[in-house]
């Protein structure tokens, strides 16, 4: 039994030492989820499930080879010719014409309805006024 426990003590510090490794050679920007230190601190403090923790969801991602025969590395966004906007696909609000011209009348709308609202506010405190007037 005791062979057992020390197998299980070694194997918890071969994975916290491979864990701690890694994560401290890991480019900054390429570590996902959390800054480095608090990596740092999980693996240390919460053994074996914070390398585990660390090799599932902090781990930098690897390069993936798409079918083209290009890799695309995670967190490069898209290439050029599949951007959103490209191709007739979505594009921004301010870049599409069609968008503008419409928020110009709704502006415009708004406005009128903002007037109308006023007039009616004024005559309404009017009409309260005159009704205190005529009470006192």
């Amino acid at each position: 039994m005791v062979r057992l426990y020390s197998l299980f003590v070694l194997l918890d510090l071969a994975l916290l030492v491979v864990a701690l490794i890694d994560c401290l050679s890991a480019e900054e920007f390429a570590i996902r989820a959390l800054p480095r230190v608090a990596w740092v601190f999980i693996i240390l403090l919460f053994s074996p499930v914070g390398a585990i923790a660390w090799f599932v969801a902090g781990r930098p991602a690897s390069p993936v080879r798409l079918s083209n025969g290009t890799v695309w590395r995670p967190g490069n966004g898209f290439p050029e010719n599949e951007r959103p906007g490209r191709r007739g696909g979505p594009t921004a609000p301010d870049d599409d014409p069609e968008f503008l011209r419409n928020l110009a009348t709704s502006l415009r709308e708004d406005e009128s309805m903002m007037n109308k609202w006023e007039a009616d506010l004024r005559r309404r405190e009017e009409e309260l006024r005159r009704r205190e007037r005529e009470s006192e």
